[in-house]
């Protein structure tokens, strides 16, 4: 346990020592406050419109979450697709390319505490950044009156999706020296992950519900809307040890030889 907390605090440090870090999270802010003031606006602009018609049942439906937490979370949500790859591609990648992966994997760890302590640090950064974007439901809290638990379930809900694509990333960074290769590996695989469900339509019933539950926007999108079942937690897990899993053979496999 001590050299995994070791190498994540190692490859944390790492992380902000890079302009790469700074630039990642000043794009997920930034990208993060044009959404939610883009879509806090629309919401203002509705409200008005329909207050001025007095049309109050249509007021009365009216809902801070699912008109501006929810697109903000699922926007959010591709904005991760896009910027995790770039944060994990380096975690092997620029290990094989500099020659220190030869000395990582000779010194006395095992392979497992290797891939943990640079999974912890990856998943640790991409949480901060997800910490940081909680500043957008504190501002409906201070001014409007939000459904606080579904905003508390969808943040878990992109917590989740976010360490799913930091296990992803470590995977496709481990199988490769070119961080480019890495990254773009990944971001196919989170990608494929989206839209595998686009078919389901199309198919038989059964195979409509194997690529409803392989998708990640089908899981995500139940705990944005407040719902949260064990069934996407076991998914979200699962998908976080396979992908562990792979990664820890990969590297494996790179000692034996």
């Amino acid at each position: 346990m001590r050299n995994t907390l070791t190498i994540a605090g190692k490859e944390l440090g790492a992380y902000f020592l890079q302009p790469v870090a700074y630039v990642v999270m000043t794009v997920f802010l930034l990208l993060g406050g044009f959404f939610f003031f883009s879509l806090l606006r629309r919401f203002d602009v509705v409200l008005q419109m329909y207050s001025a018609m007095q049309n109050a049942e249509q007021l009365s439906r009216f809902n801070l979450n699912q008109m501006v937490i929810d697109p903000l979370l699922q926007n959010l949500a591709i904005v991760l697709v896009i910027l995790v790859p770039a944060i994990t591609m380096r975690s092997f990648a620029e290990e094989k390319r500099t020659g220190t992966y030869e000395f990582l994997l000779t010194a006395p760890v095992r392979t497992g505490e290797i891939v943990a302590g640079k999974f912890i640090a990856a998943a640790t950064f991409v949480l901060i950044m997800i910490g940081l974007a909680g500043i957008f439901p504190l501002i409906l809290i201070m001014f409007g009156d939000p459904e606080t638990a579904v905003m508390l379930s969808g943040y878990l809900g992109l917590a989740f999706l976010g360490v799913v694509f930091v296990a992803i990333g470590l995977f496709t960074s481990s199988i490769t020296q070119n961080q480019i290769i890495a990254a773009i590996s990944c971001f196919g695989a989170l990608l494929f992950l989206y839209v595998i469900s686009w078919p389901a339509q199309s198919g038989g019933a059964g195979l409509a519900g194997i690529l409803r539950y392989l998708s990640l926007p089908e899981h995500f999108s139940q705990m944005v809307i407040g719902i949260i079942d064990t069934q996407d937690i076991v998914y979200f897990v699962s998908l976080i040890l396979v992908a562990l899993f792979l990664t820890q053979r990969s590297v494996e496999s790179a000692r034996w030889r």
